[in-house]
Formats: structure tokens, C-alpha cells, sequence
């Protein structure tokens, strides 16, 4: 199961130079980080994730495989990209592949680095390619509302159903509002999910700061910051020349760097986590001597759902997860401590994972 976070910023944010430092730094720490080129300007990286390594220590297991995360170097974003102008087709494109959206935006001045809009205003950049998304939206919806008319009077209720949703996303657009703020029921999550719109997707603002603003931000990130918690929407606040810095040191080297700077972990790992966060999303792991290995599903799956992320056929046959959590499996050193303090429970298809859940799945063939 892949989840993907396309990066999206207007010209000379510092976008591209974000997305090189966070596949350099995954390629360096390969060895307990791992990292693919699945194509060009995609790259799949670690979910940081110290139980991990705890849990591999205790099981003594060979390797360690993490939860993995795939960002996507949107191409780059002019104003009418909705139009096509620019790369505005392919842009619009490549974000519908996404399942969220990390949008960077230039919180710093610089004389030697021209913006677009001759003017440093996060804010404005941010809603400007919000615009361009609405506006493919509302041009989207209404080609799809032409288009359904016939299949309705046929009597097709999967199309009734997606025409009533479109109908209420479109009076938000029209409204200057973005599809995600459409309360959605339950049971249409999936039908609105299938409209596949720009605007539904959630925003994780990341502010480029210059490098003295690295551990504190300023004055520009926090307006970001004010603007993402009305929206309800992530934040993390980013120095791009730092990353870029970073991703070539040592692990050792690294450490020294960013204490120095104030900072506990690198920008990019906090850019990766609040993406996990973003997007809802779990972690549950499985231990061995072979292997110890993190899993990543959203919340709110249930026993089976999290086996199939293993195998289909785990979630076919599933009979049972014998099940201990993190905290009890680092208490009692490991499985058979857990057992024998009857700390590891035998849960059957009706149970929601737990984050941290550390599970062992039998099923039939």
C-alpha cells in the first residue's frame, strides 16, 4: 500500500532544492533508511520511527525494514495552471496521483532569488495555487455534471449519487472554498473519494525559512502558521539550505550539526512524520529473528485489513492476531516475556489496530 505526498510550490521556493536534500539524505542512510528512485523526481523514503530499532533489538532480528512514504516533485506551478498555462497540465496532473499535499512556500528574503510576484507573501503564493485548484475543479465538476445527465435518466444511482456530491462541492468553489471542506457522510466517503479532486486533498504548508530561522521560524512562517491552524491544516517550518547541508554529513556529523543549530531532528524528518500524521495514517510492526518490520495503514482498520497489508491472502483466511503493545513488549523483552505476563491477547476480526501494536497473524490457506 503506497501513500503518496506530492511537493508543490511556486517557482524559486526552494521546492526542488527540498525534495533533492530529502532523497539525498535517504539515499545516504540506506542502511536502516531505505530509498528507491521509482522514477524520475520520485522518491520513497523511511517514516523515522524509533520503536523500531528497539524492536528489533529486543527480537535480536537480522534486518529492519521501516514504514515507508513516497514524495512526488510536482512540476512547477504558475498562475493560469489551471488553463494549461506553463506546465499547468501536467502539474494539475500529478497531483490527482497524490494523496496529499505538501505545499512549500517561500518564508524568507533574498535579492539574489527573484519570486514570481516580485513580492515575499506566503500567504498570497499559498492562496494562489489554491485558486488554481478550485478553478480545475469547478471546470472538472461542470463537464461531469453535463455528462451525467443521461446516465441518471437511465436510472444509474452511482452517478445520482456522485452528481448530488459534485452539485454541493460546487457551490463551495463557487463560494471561494476548497472541496475538502465539504462534510462528508460515511457512507459517501468512497463516492466523493472517486471524484478525485484537487482542492479534497489535505495541505501540509511547509515554511523555507533562512537559516537563522531554522529552530524558531519568523514573522512570514508564522503567518503560514496562523493561516494552516484556521484551516486546520499541518505545518512545519523548514530551512532548505539547511537540509541541503545536512543531507551530505554523516549520521555522527549530522547529529553535531543540527545541535549546534538548535534543532533535534532535521527538517525533513519532521516533514516526513507531520505527511504520516497528515495523512491519517498508523504504524503496527512484526518481529522475528529474520526481520523486524514497520507496517503503515490509516487508523481505523480492523485486524484482517492490517494482515492484508502483508498479504490478500492473510486477510482471505484470517483467523486470529496475537497481539501485544509496544509498551508491554519493551517491559516484558520481547514475545515469550509478553506471553508469560499475559500481556499478549489474541484479537479476533472485529479489532481496530492500535498504533504500536505489535502483531503475529494466523490464517488459513
Amino acid at each position: 500500500m503506497g501513500f503518496k505526498v506530492g511537493i508543490v510550490g511556486l517557482p524559486n521556493v526552494g521546492k526542488s532544492t527540498l525534495f533533492n536534500a530529502l532523497t539525498r539524505t535517504a539515499s545516504a542512510q540506506a542502511a536502516n533508511f531505505p530509498f528507491c528512485t521509482i522514477e524520475p523526481n520520485v522518491g520513497e523514503v523511511s517514516v523515522p520511527d524509533d520503536r523500531l530499532d528497539t524492536i528489533a533489538g529486543i527480537a535480536g532480528s537480522k534486518s529492519v525494514i521501516p514504514a515507508r512514504m513516497t514524495f512526488v516533485d510536482i512540476a512547477g506551478l504558475v498562475k493560469g495552471a489551471s488553463k494549461g498555462e506553463g506546465l499547468g497540465n501536467q502539474f494539475l496532473a500529478n497531483i490527482r496521483e497524490t494523496d496529499a499535499i505538501a505545499h512549500v512556500l517561500r518564508c524568507f528574503e533574498d535579492d539574489d532569488v527573484t519570486h514570481v510576484s516580485n513580492k515575499v507573501d506566503p500567504v498570497d503564493d499559498a492562496q494562489t495555487i489554491e485558486t488554481e485548484l478550485m478553478l480545475a475543479d469547478l471546470e472538472s465538476i461542470e463537464k461531469r455534471l453535463a455528462g451525467n445527465v443521461k446516465k441518471i435518466r437511465g436510472g444509474d444511482k452511482d452517478a445520482a449519487k456522485a452528481s448530488e456530491l459534485m452539485e454541493a462541492v460546487k457551490a463551495l468553489l463557487e463560494d471561494g472554498r476548497p472541496a475538502r471542506e465539504l462534510e462528508v457522510e460515511e457512507e459517501d466517503a468512497k463516492a466523493f473519494r472517486m471524484l478525485q479532486l484537487l482542492s479534497s486533498k489535505p495541505i501540509l504548508y511547509v515554511s523555507n525559512v533562512e537559516e537563522e530561522s531554522a529552530a524558531t521560524g519568523n514573522a512570514l512562517s508564522a503567518k503560514v502558521a496562523e493561516m494552516a491552524a484556521a484551516q486546520g491544516a499541518a505545518h512545519v517550518v523548514i530551512s532548505a539550505a539547511i537540509e541541503a547541508e545536512v543531507s551530505m554529513l554523516e549520521d555522527e556529523e549530522r547529529a553535531v550539526f543540527l545541535e549546534d543549530l538548535g534543532l533535534e531532528e532535521s527538517g525533513l524528518d519532521r516533514l516526513i512524520r507531520a505527511g504520516y500524521g497528515l495523512l491519517h495514517l498508523i504504524t503496527y510492526f512484526t518481529c522475528g529473528p529474520k526481520e523486524a518490520r514497520a507496517w503503515t495503514i490509516p487508523a481505523g482498520y480492523r485486524a484482517p485489513q492490517a494482515a492484508g497489508t502483508i498479504h490478500t491472502d492473510f486477510e482471505k483466511g484470517f483467523i486470529r492476531a496475537e497481539t501485544t503493545a509496544y509498551d508491554e513488549y519493551v517491559a516484558h523483552n520481547g514475545e515469550q516475556g509478553s506471553k508469560d505476563a499475559g500481556k499478549m491477547r489474541l484479537e479476533g476480526k472485529d479489532y481496530l489496530v492500535k498504533d504500536g501494536d505489535i502483531m503475529h497473524f494466523r490464517f488459513a490457506n
